[in-house]
């Protein structure tokens, strides 16, 4: 019988991604800058939106950096763990996840111009 249910469960999912942001601050340096980023522009999203929904916006592309930083990283590690030979496949993999951030920014940029342009 699986005891681990419930509180249990989530107790341990709760720990699982403690030790996941600490792994992410630990070993990548783009994703301590970008929760530096964060420290700066998540309170500014607060006071410049004008709204509930303009402070959504705001803060949620912000947030999609950093999940997007995070899958990123998971690929960079498992395509580590399975070989550091230079394959094309792998660095396809990398770039892809490079190329997801790379979005994520392009879009809290067309965000936060859209909502804080002056019309």
């Amino acid at each position: 019988m699986n005891q681990n249910t419930g509180l249990s469960r989530l107790i341990k999912a709760f720990g699982y991604s403690m030790a996941g942001f600490k792994a992410a601050w630990i070993n990548e340096q783009a994703f301590r800058q970008e929760i530096l980023l964060g420290i700066v522009l998540i309170p500014l999203a607060i006071w410049l939106g004008d709204s509930g929904i303009e402070r959504a916006l705001l803060l949620s592309c912000l947030l999609l950096v950093l999940i997007t930083e995070l899958f990123n990283s998971a690929i960079e590690a498992v395509a580590d763990r399975l070989t550091q030979e230079k394959h094309p496949l792998i660095k396809n993999a990398k770039d892809f996840g490079s190329s997801a951030v790379f979005l994520a920014l392009c879009y809290t940029v067309l965000v936060w111009g859209l909502v804080l342009w002056p019309w």
